[in-house]
């Protein structure tokens, strides 16, 4: 077997309502959590940060405690990406990319997450690429940064160039209404960086109708989390690496889709990658006898 690509994968946040009891004993400290994770997991993506850059004392905190090979991928604020988009924003991308810079080799891929878009703010992917550009060329050198857009007709061969062009990896997403890779693949390569970057984010409205305490499986994502174990390994055979987060809303319980991404992987006589996550206390899936 050829040698692999490093891959990490890891969950949209490490806390959340339910974890107490299925991920995290129950009485541990809020401020021990994140030692914890790290300790299962060895990247996580940071999701308060999109609501506002955080303090230098709380980048702090998160350095002090996690491994010197933990890595944090983080959204850069909606003030840039939804208030702004894109227009008078360098103080606060300064801002933000400043204090992330106190991670120093833990900080990982800087995501900039934009919204869906209705013709009233872009008329096509054109006018929405006259605002990306100039703001793609003014972006700092020496990190690395990720873009994720919600209008599935404009992933194409010219955003995906336009991508590669800056060195920018596309974010592939496994949500409603958005295309899988393997579709993708059909017009062009969505590998835009020498690192690949995804979310499982699933169907936020159609699994809150089912729960919002997210302390174990609700959705079987088995075929889908098996096809991307398919995609992840021809990525990381190509020299890529992938970084993958899950969120609560795409199955139920963010630990449990990694564990069960694992397994489908080792299942395939792949090399096993990652720390052991614990299994949850109570019954792992709705689906369970």
């Amino acid at each position: 077997m050829p040698e692999l690509a490093e891959i990490r994968l890891g969950t949209s946040s490490f806390t959340a309502a339910g974890w107490e009891g299925s991920f995290y004993p129950r009485g541990m400290q809020s401020a021990d959590r994140l030692t914890f994770y790290a300790g299962h997991f060895n990247t996580v993506e940071i999701d308060s940060t999109f609501y506002a850059c955080p303090s230098v004392r709380t980048v702090e905190g998160w350095a002090a405690k996690t491994p010197a090979d933990f890595i944090f991928s983080v959204k850069v604020p909606q003030t840039v990406t939804h208030e702004k988009v894109l227009v008078g924003c360098d103080p606060e991308l300064k801002q933000f990319v400043d204090t992330m810079g106190i991670l120093g080799k833990k900080l990982g891929p800087m995501v900039l997450q934009f919204p869906f878009f209705g013709k009233e703010a872009f008329k096509s992917q054109t006018d929405f690429l006259d605002r990306l550009i100039p703001f793609l060329k003014k972006l700092p050198q020496g990190y690395m940064f990720a873009v994720e857009i919600r209008n599935r007709e404009w992933l194409d061969a010219q955003f995906a160039g336009m991508l590669r062009d800056f060195k920018v990896a596309l974010v592939l997403q496994d949500q409603s209404r958005m295309p899988f890779p393997n579709e993708l693949a059909k017009q062009f390569d969505p590998i835009t960086a020498d690192w690949m970057y995804i979310r499982w984010l699933g169907d936020r409205k159609g699994i809150e109708r089912i729960t919002t305490t997210w302390d174990k499986t609700v959705i079987d994502r088995t075929d889908e989390i098996r096809s991307w174990v398919d995609v992840c390994y021809e990525t990381v055979r190509r020299g890529v690496k992938v970084f993958g987060y899950a969120n609560n809303h795409y199955g139920g319980h963010a630990p449990a889709t990694i564990r069960q991404f694992r397994e489908l992987w080792q299942g395939k006589g792949l090399p096993e990658f990652g720390k052991a996550i614990p299994e949850p206390s109570q019954k792992r899936t709705l689906f369970d006898p």
